[in-house]
């Protein structure tokens, strides 16, 4: 039975059984339903693609250049789309939600495949497929180097409706399950076979994001799609030690993660009724509609955790519970398998956001599991954002030898 819509067994998923019946569900839609039934559409067609760019490789090493990435590996020229598809939100209803996809120009009919995953933004207009930024530049680094990719905007974010849900696991991982379902149909209709390889990549949430679509992929989620490759960089692999650290102020940005982690868990799973509950200054709580620019967020935010949260709420924090509890343990364990390819994990001693520490972890559990882990410390002279700048061309070399 896979009716996600009835209220019933919404109301019974387990954050685990939510995941795993979203995405078989969506397989068995993709491969049984008629194409001439209307009454439940397909999760991941194609409902519009608009033009972004296109580029020869010259104006690729500049645009790559002024990013700060390592242009070296640029081959093809590159041809951006947006797109948007069918997907299902957080409580597995219907919705839609946007991407980038890059195609390179290199008469390859059946190309490789790639996806990146970007990390937080509270602002849906920050995205790649709307906004020319780092994310874009690291679609077309791969895509210049020959691989057909897929940037999700994940929910709520890009042109997708609603709120983002922000380290949901699960609906990240549908969400971008359905991109790349999109952006086979759209390379099908112009004759492409794409290869069911998937090399996976993502900074930050998208580190995060990286590891859990790649265990969805493994077990099953799309018979079409497989895992290629994994390499996430400085991801919140362990959520419950970032929110131990952020109420001590001992992370970089703590104040900014815990406001837009606490308003989106609640959407989610009811933490709180009102936000003065929570929040001293109850605004914060309609910073994080998807329509604020990150740099206004910041603006509106103080500077500690305890100028942020109740007394109350900090307590609650300190030793969450219940549902809470449950949750972030479960956030926990998207390093809990093994994956059957070999997994490079890019983090720094100098990232004060996401912390090496949480790397460490994700490197251990995978090598408890028995996998292939191998943990790259990119240096203390090298902070958060900077990760990514040097990770990137390392992954692109690692996945051109995979």
């Amino acid at each position: 039975m896979c009716d996600q819509d009835h209220p019933d067994i919404v109301d019974r998923m387990t954050f685990t059984t939510r995941l795993t019946a979203a995405v078989l569900c969506g397989a068995l839609a993709a491969a049984s339903v008629p194409a001439t039934a209307s009454v439940h559409p397909a999760r991941g067609s194609l409902l519009d693609v608009v033009p972004v760019s296109t580029m020869d490789t010259n104006q690729l090493v500049k645009y790559l250049g002024d990013h700060a990435l390592d242009a070296s590996r640029v081959r093809f020229a590159v041809t951006a789309k947006r797109i948007t598809y069918r997907t299902i939100d957080a409580f597995g209803k219907p919705t839609t939600a946007s991407a980038l996809i890059a195609l390179p120009a290199n008469g390859d009919r059946t190309p490789r495949q790639a996806t990146w995953l970007h990390g937080t933004t509270g602002y849906r207009g920050s995205v790649a497929s709307v906004a020319d930024g780092n994310d874009r530049a690291a679609t077309y680094l791969f895509a210049s180097a020959g691989y057909l990719t897929t940037a999700p905007d994940y929910l709520g974010l890009g042109t997708g409706p609603g709120f983002h849900p922000y380290v949901d696991a699960p609906s990240t991982v549908t969400a971008s399950i359905d991109a790349l379902r999109a952006t086979r149909e759209y390379a099908t209709s112009r004759g492409l076979r794409p290869d069911r390889r998937v090399m996976i990549t993502g900074h930050s949430q998208g580190g995060h994001a990286a590891m859990a679509l790649g265990q969805a992929l493994q077990r099953g989620a799309d018979p079409r799609l497989k895992v290629g490759a994994l390499a996430p960089i400085g991801g919140p692999f362990k959520p419950s030690l970032l929110v131990s650290k952020a109420l001590n102020d001992e992370i970089a940005n703590g104040v900014a993660y815990m406001a837009y982690w606490t308003v989106a868990w609640n959407r989610l799973f009811d933490l709180y009724d009102t936000p003065a509950e929570v929040f001293r200054d109850p605004s914060i709580e309609a910073l994080f509609d998807g329509n604020h620019r990150n740099e206004e967020i910041f603006q509106h935010l103080p500077t500690t955790m305890r100028e942020l949260l109740t007394d109350s709420y900090f307590a609650r924090m300190q030793n969450p519970t219940g549902i809470l509890r449950a949750k972030l343990r479960e956030a926990d364990s998207y390093c809990d398998w093994r994956p059957s390819v070999p997994v490079k994990i890019y983090s720094s001693a100098g990232d004060k956001d996401t912390l090496l520490e949480t790397s460490t972890y994700c490197d251990q559990r995978l090598k408890q599991h028995h996998a292939s882990s191998t943990l790259i410390d990119l240096g203390a002279d090298v902070n958060h954002g900077k990760a990514a700048k040097l990770a990137l061309p390392q992954i692109l070399a690692d996945f051109d030898r995979t």
